[in-house]
């Protein structure tokens, strides 16, 4: 039996970082923290449900205390900064 689908169990909540907000301006790319047992694809279609926005690319990181965190990049046509502005990172 297959479970649906529920992006918000994906992704926990975002980042913000020195680094990820020089990547949100250089790069346009935003930092989630994610669920351990979640795949690049699982996170690439949670983050495009949750933002109806296009992910390009997404990297997965797991931190020394065994933290997921993916670098998730958009395409130019969605900008992380107003992804970001709409999660009151900004």
């Amino acid at each position: 039996m297959k479970k649906e689908f529920d992006p918000y169990h994906i992704v926990k909540f975002p980042l913000t970082t020195e680094k990820g907000v020089r990547l949100m301006e250089s790069e346009n790319k935003l930092l989630f923290v994610v669920d351990n047992s979640a795949t690049k694809s699982d996170v690439k279609k949670a983050v495009e449900t949750m933002f109806n926005s296009k992910v390009e690319s997404v990297n997965i990181l797991i931190t020394s205390k065994a933290q997921k965190r993916a670098y998730v990049k958009f395409a130019p046509e969605t900008q992380a900064i107003d992804i970001a502005t709409q999660l009151g990172l900004l």
